[in-house]
């Protein structure tokens, strides 16, 4: 059964990040805050954690459309090809913030997305996901977890999320009450900024 761990935002508890950074390194899953929704993570270098999630969301690995999320720019150049100065800009404006970018993918992908000529890239504006990739040294591959409800597309309570999910991840963290709107995902990958969803993030960044 996942444990349930408390980290407040405001100054996010290092022993509890370190108790998390170690879960996503021995290969667990976890479900942690972002700016907009939960969302569900593991370290992008474990290759087992990488295809439980899949499992989880029923999709194949090579196929999936998992967001990496950065601690800030600087993880780019890890994973994407060269971007114009147009396209960093808009980046610098809009991050951290709850947007997720997709973006031309490099030769660096993990062995899992060499086929993805694109990425999706995300630094969300919450201490709690910051600190656990800065911790943890490089991006966690993220999903947002959807509610069965279809009324309500996400579940925003930590606690309904921990009865739901405790047989399938390792640590459920409760970092308050999280959004049920996802992020505004904007494709700049080809000449034109083209807006996928529009979600939390406003398009004035355009």
């Amino acid at each position: 059964m996942a444990q349930f761990i408390k980290i407040y935002p405001d100054n996010p508890n290092e022993k509890e990040i370190a108790k998390v950074v170690k879960t996503l390194k021995e290969g667990g899953l976890i479900i942690y805050p972002t700016d907009t929704v939960y969302g569900l993570g593991c370290d992008i270098t474990n290759t087992k954690a990488l295809e439980r999630i899949a499992k989880i969301k029923g999709v194949k690995l090579e196929k999936a459309n998992f967001s990496f999320i950065c601690h800030d720019l600087s993880n780019l150049s890890d994973y994407v090809k060269q971007i114009d100065t147009a396209t960093f800009k808009i980046l610098k404006r809009a991050l951290p913030g709850p947007y997720t970018f997709i973006l031309p993918g490099n030769n660096n992908l993990p062995k899992e997305f060499k086929k993805k000529t694109t990425v999706g890239i995300r630094v969300p504006d919450n201490s709690i996901a910051l600190e656990i990739v800065s911790q943890l040294g490089n991006p966690i591959v993220s999903t947002s977890i959807h509610d069965d409800d279809d009324v309500i597309e996400y579940t925003t309570d930590p606690e309904l999320i921990f009865e739901k999910w405790q047989n399938l991840v390792d640590i459920v963290i409760d970092g308050g009450y999280g959004d049920n709107v996802g992020s505004t995902i904007i494709d700049l990958s080809d000449y034109e900024p083209k807006v996928i969803r529009e979600g939390k993030g406003s398009l004035d960044i355009l």
